[in-house]
């Protein structure tokens, strides 16, 4: 009988393969090594990892407001801001700017702060839900952080990826990659956009240089969530099964041949998630599941709140099955111009949902170990230029100081870590780049950065690029 490979049965290793796997030099044995572990998980790539260190979370839902939030309007009140209101940029401030006297004034924030929970935690009057006691006491809020760029898309993928430039993987693609899946009928790691992208696009949850298995997910945000899902009405599990099954008998014969081509063992692995998933994401897709209290919660179908609130209860019902990581992307939060207006409108958008998705969670036994991550990809100026008047004033970009917050998963709710300015523009207290922040992330999962690596390029990679401390204050 034939082989079904392509390559002649005499000669089944090319010389490329035999390469990889001989040689004179200890140079080659060390690279058969890694060239071992690198593909020692294929084949079960998702298969659910044991933590390095004890593990505080097991699940992670981030919630990526696009654009970049205005600390100082959100979650950094600045009264010495409000005092300068509509003064000209003084000239020990120019430094920082890049303007000359007088191009720039500083802008006060529009909102009152309101001192929310029994822990006190400042932000703005907008947060009509987040400020409810049982909701901001679980908030850790870092206004520490610091960010490398102040253009949206370098910044995006730095915040997502740990590199400006893009092409690495996403903090989504190393977590799945180091702890794997809880739920195999399920992607490991799910993202959720509105009808455009974010900037950057698909780079912002890219697997990079891991296996493709370890990319987001994304669900779609208008029509049925993933294409093809339910299988023609003529086509049988029976007969999608048995397509399956040759497909996969060519598939893997190719692959014996080239071991090296990772993308292949993804796609033979993908195929069979998509026969898994037709009989268990439609379930979890259907919110009609849900009860009509627990959708009036998180404002599905509210005007403003409706989109964002969809996004949210999927999250839930996600990680509740086992999906490990879960990014959810609002956009709109650019707010050069009319600030007080475009602001308080994205508020508005998320403040119900994200409120009820931590007391849901709460509520189900969830939050000790989800994560929940509430950033931007910088800050905003305390100042701006004068076009369009004192009716039109916004905010520039800030990569000096910024707001995030965490719940759940290990942190210190109730507490404010960090501190900015008098007039926030830059941090001063608990400073950290953003590099930290994700092996804090890591940490809180059980993964450890400096061994969480993978061979690529002629040496190891991790998501810090060169190295990060877990930011202590942050932790419970």
């Amino acid at each position: 009988m034939k082989s079904i490979c392509s390559r002649p049965e005499s000669n089944p290793i090319s010389r490329r393969n035999f390469l990889y796997g001989t040689g004179a030099s200890l140079g080659s044995v060390a690279f058969s090594s890694l060239y071992a572990e690198e593909f020692a998980r294929v084949g079960e790539p998702m298969s659910p990892q044991k933590s390095m260190i004890p593990a505080r979370a097991k699940n992670v839902i981030m919630l990526f407001m696009e654009g970049a939030p205005s600390h100082i309007d959100t979650f950094d009140p600045k009264p010495e801001l409000s005092k300068r209101h509509l003064q000209d940029f003084h000239r020990k401030d120019e430094q920082a700017s890049g303007m000359t006297n007088g191009d720039r004034f500083f802008v006060g924030s529009p909102y009152e702060f309101i001192r929310a929970g029994k822990s006190g935690i400042p932000m703005c009057e907008h947060f009509k839900h987040l400020s409810a006691p049982d909701v901001a006491d679980e908030l850790c809020v870092y206004r520490g952080c610091q960010a490398e760029s102040v253009n949206h898309p370098t910044a995006l993928y730095h915040m997502n990826t740990g590199n400006r430039f893009g092409g690495d993987p996403s903090i989504g693609s190393w977590v799945t990659y180091g702890l794997g899946s809880e739920n195999q009928n399920l992607p490991g790691y799910v993202v959720m956009t509105e009808l455009a992208q974010p900037q950057g696009g698909s780079g912002n949850w890219s697997n990079g240089f891991l296996p493709a298995n370890y990319q987001g997910t994304t669900l779609r945000s208008g029509g049925s969530p993933i294409l093809d899902l339910q299988p023609p009405e003529w086509k049988s599990r029976e007969h999608q099964r048995a397509n399956l099954d040759v497909l996969n008998k060519l598939n893997q014969a190719h692959l014996q041949n080239h071991p090296e081509h990772s993308d292949l063992a993804a796609r033979i692995e993908n195929y069979e998630l998509a026969y898994r998933m037709q009989m268990t994401v439609p379930d979890i897709l259907d919110l009609s599941k849900e009860s009509q209290a627990t959708k009036d919660a998180y404002g599905v179908d509210g005007k403003d709140t409706d989109v964002f609130a969809r996004k949210c209860l999927l999250a839930r019902r996600l990680v509740e099955q086992g999906t490990r990581f879960v990014q959810i992307f609002s956009g709109g939060w650019d707010s050069h111009d009319f600030l007080e207006r475009a602001h308080k409108k994205r508020i508005q958008s998320v403040d119900q949902p994200i409120a009820a998705l931590i007391r849901d969670l709460k509520q189900r036994g969830m939050l000790d170990d989800t994560l929940i991550v509430f950033t931007g990809e910088f800050g905003r100026t305390p100042d701006n230029t004068k076009r369009g008047g004192e009716t039109a004033l916004g905010r520039d970009h800030n990569n000096k100081a910024m707001s995030m917050f965490f719940a759940g998963g290990g942190v210190k709710g109730g507490h404010v870590i960090g501190e900015t300015d008098d007039i926030g523009s830059e941090a001063v207290d608990v400073v950290h780049p953003i590099r930290d922040v994700h092996v804090t992330m890591l940490h809180l999962l059980g993964l450890e950065d400096k061994k969480l690596k993978y061979f690529h390029g002629g040496r190891f990679k991790q998501l810090s690029q060169f190295g990060g401390q877990v930011i202590p204050e942050i932790l419970a």
